[in-house]
């Protein structure tokens, strides 16, 4: 599984903010931030309550969001084309971890991030980051305190996005911001919940409401139509984190890597064509042959046997990642047999 790293300027600025704070501290608010994202407890206040809150969330959680948003963001790119945004409007966004995701993915677009959240703690804690940032966008991003939900009111923006934040809130406000954040979006909205059950269901809900709003799919399905996982399974993605010595100490790890596992999905209003397929499982390598778990067009899910006798798709194939597009953009002489 790839490594999604953490921007160099970002972790030091991490490092430096938390030079002072004692790992037993953020420990104690780490179990309750675990319960909290997982979206087991929505609430009508922010979970980031106070300084110490924000302390353990950016110890805790602020790479692997990062990573989780860097890894949807390209995702999406992929199918976007040159597509790029002039403003974004990170809601819910905290102390800005798709903030700094956002400019990282388009580094020469010279847009401007607006993060808006309810915690004036988490918003403090992300300008004082952003100040490190070697990019104009993050070092230039506005920090503004709003509610969510019923009471939002957003500002235009090319691109909206909204992650690790609609298993805070109450069914009626999640609704609302879904609605608010579809007509805020000039050019795309990209939702990011936990890989879980509920997380997924959450995903699920945004997508639906998206479509609605006249947006269409771009990541990670190859469709607009109804979603063929059903059941007890569910749609998620995984990156791979590398923890900081702080990191480890705040979570009682030994490990120094995490697989941050979400779900997610990426919509536009301008013309773009999802991928043909995406690769929905760790690919399955056999000898002389690869298995790929699909989601395709309608009927859906399906699986594909790759075999050596097919050449470079097969080498394709073997090199391609949970979470990838299917098939592999060849050259004309190396397409894939029929």
């Amino acid at each position: 599984m790839p490594t999604v790293p953490l921007p160099d300027d970002l972790r030091a600025a991490l490092a430096d903010q938390l030079r002072s704070t004692a790992p037993s501290s953020a420990s104690a608010q780490v179990e309750r931030l675990i319960e909290n994202y997982r979206g087991t407890t929505p609430t009508a206040a922010p979970i980031l309550r106070d300084a110490a809150d924000v302390t353990a969330y950016a110890a805790y959680r602020m790479p692997a969001t990062y990573a989780a948003v860097r890894t949807a963001l390209d995702a999406f790119r992929l199918q976007a084309g040159d597509w790029a945004p002039h403003t974004h409007l990170d809601l819910g966004g905290g102390t800005g971890a798709a903030t700094w995701a956002v400019a990282d993915a388009w580094q020469d677009a010279g847009h401007r991030s607006t993060v808006l959240d309810w915690s004036q703690a988490a918003l403090t804690l992300g300008a004082a980051l952003a100040k490190a940032a070697h990019t104009p966008a993050v070092r230039g991003a506005a920090w503004t305190r709003q509610p969510l939900g019923a009471a939002a009111r957003l500002p235009q923006a090319d691109l909206v996005t909204v992650s690790y934040v609609l298993g805070e809130l109450t069914a009626a406000d999640r609704e609302s911001l879904l609605t608010a954040a579809a007509q805020a979006a000039g050019g795309a909205v990209v939702v990011v919940e936990p890989g879980t059950p509920d997380g997924f269901a959450r995903v699920l809900d945004a997508r639906d409401r998206l479509i609605a709003a006249g947006l269409h799919v771009l990541a990670p399905c190859p469709h607009d139509g109804g979603c063929p996982v059903t059941g007890d399974d569910w749609c998620h993605f995984a990156a791979r984190v590398q923890r900081t010595a702080l990191h480890r100490q705040v979570k009682g790890a030994s490990l120094p890597y995490e697989d941050e596992k979400f779900s997610y999905v990426a919509a536009a209003r301008f013309p773009a064509e999802p991928a043909g397929a995406r690769v929905v499982r760790h690919p399955q390598i056999r000898k002389g042959l690869v298995l790929l778990d699909l989601c395709g067009r309608p009927p859906g899910l399906a699986r594909t046997t790759v075999s050596k006798r097919q050449g470079a798709t097969y080498r394709a194939a073997r090199a391609t990642d949970w979470g990838a597009p299917w098939p592999p953009d060849l050259p004309p002489a190396e397409e894939p047999r029929p």
